[in-house]
């Protein structure tokens, strides 16, 4: 048997192995079943903690709930953090993942604080199949022109800007644009209205899993493309189905500061071998 923690940040959940003592060797299929909410665990992203190299505390091992290896996730990071954090009773630790390092600290009342370094803004580094303006392009999906922002925070993403989030068809235009061709390693898609200069409501369909109640590299996608667009300033809340990020786009080197909650929910046992019968 196998021990996990369940955590959670803003309701975007995961499913957490520390592989830190000993190895663990996930299949694509055995992660899709241990984050199927009928037949397994539940969560939207497996999460495994390996030993860090060098610099770094810790790496940390991303797979959506379809399987797939990604290359970072915000939320999973707070919630690793604050795992080392306690563990290792300081108040800062450093994450390696595929999608780059992440500065992670403490600021206070449970909440931690995420630098995900700079934004990437060429077409050829999100990466987009054909050069564009990635601050404003047209999208045409079914027929349809979507006027849309894309970078990449460690993951591809596309941000349109919508008059009401709460109405913005995410279940059924988000999948479309997710696969569409412009994206070949595939994107994640927020929905965005602009509450004000210094507040965001955001809604995400999220790459490999489908609506979830928060995403933090979405969060900090979003904020980057309605500052590049003049829609608010370097300093925002992302209001999300599952509560609120901070996020700040720091002014003398671009990275963007994420902060927010994390929770753990439970502690179990799987039966990994189970997983391939």
């Amino acid at each position: 048997m196998t021990h996990f923690r369940k955590m959670h940040g803003l309701g975007n959940d995961f499913v957490v192995f520390d592989a830190r003592k000993q190895g663990l060797a996930l299949s694509d299929a055995a992660a899709s079943r241990i984050a199927d909410r009928r037949f397994g665990v539940g969560c939207d992203q497996v999460i495994v903690i390996a030993n860090g190299h060098g610099q770094f505390d810790a790496e940390m091992l991303i797979r959506n709930a379809d399987g797939g290896t990604v290359e970072s996730c915000g939320n999973a990071a707070r919630c690793v953090a604050s795992l080392l954090m306690q563990e290792s009773g300081r108040s800062s630790v450093r994450i390696d993942t595929i999608g780059g390092a992440l500065e992670c600290n403490s600021a206070g009342g449970g909440l931690v604080s995420v630098d995900m370094g700079a934004p990437k803004l060429l077409w050829h580094e999100i990466p987009l199949a054909k050069a564009a303006d990635t601050n404003m392009f047209q999208l045409n999906v079914d027929g349809t022109n979507h006027v849309a922002s894309a970078l990449s925070v460690g993951n591809p993403h596309l941000i349109l800007f919508v008059d009401d989030a709460e109405q913005a068809p995410v279940a059924t235009l988000g999948p479309r644009i997710e696969s569409h061709p412009m994206f070949p390693e595939r994107t994640n898609v927020e929905f965005v209205s602009v509450a004000g200069r210094d507040r965001l409501r955001m809604r995400v369909w999220e790459r490999g899993v489908g609506i979830t109640m928060a995403c933090g590299t979405g969060a900090c996608a979003t904020a980057v493309a309605a500052f590049r667009r003049a829609l608010s300033g370097r300093k925002v809340e992302i209001v999300l189905d599952g509560g609120m990020l901070t996020i700040e786009l720091r002014e003398h080197d671009d990275h963007i500061l994420m902060t927010g909650p994390t929770s753990e929910v439970f502690c179990g046992e799987i039966d990994l071998e189970a997983l391939d019968r």
